[in-house]
């Protein structure tokens, strides 16, 4: 449960802390996902803060995941690059996932450019494509903004109607074009994890209106939508359960398959980038 006045505390501490090791103001907030470090090669840093060292972050406990802030430039904008997440299935409750978010959006961020790992349940997808989330399904019993609502972050009741900002997503697929990048759109299902999907639950999600399932995304969405912050994600298909016989998965080919299509999804980053006002 929230209490309003701890997380404000919280909050100023860890911002205060931020802006002891670096002045700059970001506008924009990056997630990097599972195996999708290098997606964020074309940034210039200027601080580089373990979140081992920031007052009340969690740690990252996945592999693929680096658990660092970086403060710095990206095709001229001020961004903070959280180059690791935090899932509920790691035992962190949903305050805790978003509580990066909710930090970065009073350092100043007001776009949050989010990427995964994600399963293919679309037919047409194939292991390396990417998709650009339009919109989401939450299966996650929990959510991030359950309890007492913090008015100076957001609203208590948070419309979702247009989550997925139709500007950045538009410049992802001008830039795609541009690069002869294969890009589909499409839904994004969000899960609890940590055991991958059964066949009998591939074919329900995909029943249900999902393009792609995994185990993050939608509680950050959901926070940052609640922030008024204008957000854009984009999946990497890692694995593929739109099969007659979905395959057999690791976490450490999920990880290898979103490090070989980090540099596409580097060049649509870098189009949205550029195209924020």
């Amino acid at each position: 449960m929230i209490d309003v006045a701890l997380l404000r505390s919280q909050l100023a501490e860890s911002v205060a802390y931020i802006r002891s090791q670096s002045q700059l103001q970001p506008k924009v907030m990056v997630i990097l996902g599972s195996g999708l470090g290098e997606a964020a090669g074309g940034m210039r840093t200027e601080a580089e803060i373990p979140y081992a060292s920031i007052p009340h972050f969690p740690l990252s406990t996945v592999k693929g995941h680096a658990g660092k802030l970086l403060l710095g430039t990206w095709c001229n904008q001020p961004v903070a690059v959280l180059s690791g997440r935090f899932h509920y299935y790691e035992g962190y409750s949903m305050q805790q996932v978003v509580y990066p978010l909710r930090v970065v959006r009073k350092l100043g961020a007001h776009v949050a450019l989010i990427t995964n790992a994600s399963g293919g349940l679309n037919p047409d997808f194939r292991v390396g494509d990417l998709m650009v989330v339009t919109d989401h399904i939450n299966l996650v019993s929990d959510h991030p903004l359950r309890g007492p609502n913090d008015d100076e972050l957001g609203p208590r009741f948070p419309d979702q109607h247009a989550v997925y900002d139709k500007a950045l997503i538009a410049a992802a697929v001008s830039t795609a074009v541009a690069h002869g990048i294969k890009l589909h759109q499409g839904v994004y299902v969000g899960v609890s994890g940590p055991t991958f999907e059964t066949p009998a639950e591939y074919r329900f999600l995909r029943l249900i209106g999902g393009d792609a399932v995994g185990m993050s995304t939608v509680p950050e969405v959901m926070a940052a939508n609640h922030m008024g912050m204008r957000v854009f994600c984009i999946s990497v298909i890692t694995d593929q359960g739109n099969t007659p016989q979905p395959q057999r998965i690791t976490h450490e080919e999920v990880v290898q398959a979103a490090r070989q299509a980090a540099p596409l999804m580097m060049q649509v980053l870098m189009g949205v980038l550029q195209h924020i006002e």
